[in-house]
């Protein structure tokens, strides 16, 4: 298997939230995370079945368990490292071809840089990252196969892949 990451920017249609009052406020990133039957800037396009196995599982093994990390940036291995952890995915929902979803900024330190981020109007993005094989196809793009696995469902980036992921 291959490390797959994607990158979805945004349409501003991803939103951020601030819930609770005083010392319990929480901010949070909402909107689309993930794409599927769209070829993205990656060349890479995800079958909707695929994307929703994956989901599927990615919300029993994850998200319900608050273990839907993402990290600051996309490092170089497929799995999330604790220590590099900036949000918690909450919630992931099929929408179109879209799955929405919505994140807790942690108070991590690469939580705490999102939240000055986003704070002081830096424009971020969201992507996925996973495990699984492609096969190329016709007009040069690859098909992610139905053995693909969402590692997470959303890092933070800068210059995301997919058309729809950018959060203000």
């Amino acid at each position: 298997m291959k490390l797959i990451s994607e990158d979805i920017p945004s349409v501003n249609d991803v939103s951020v939230l601030t819930e609770g009052k005083g010392d319990s406020k929480k901010l949070y990133i909402s909107g689309p995370f993930l794409q599927a039957e769209k070829v993205n800037r990656n060349n890479r396009v995800y079958p909707m079945a695929t994307m929703e196995q994956a989901v599927e599982k990615y919300n029993a093994d994850y998200i319900s368990q608050n273990r839907g990390l993402g990290e600051l940036n996309h490092p170089a291995e497929p799995m999330v490292n604790p220590e590099r952890a900036a949000i918690m995915t909450t919630e992931l929902k099929k929408n179109g071809i879209y799955f929405e979803g919505k994140a807790k900024v942690l108070s991590t330190p690469m939580g705490k840089i999102v939240e000055n981020l986003l704070n002081d109007g830096v424009k971020i993005g969201v992507s996925s990252r996973g495990l699984g094989s492609l096969k190329p196809v016709r007009e040069g793009f690859n098909e992610v196969q139905n053995d693909f696995v969402l590692t997470t469902a959303a890092d933070v980036v800068f210059d995301p892949s997919a058309q729809t992921a950018f959060v203000e």
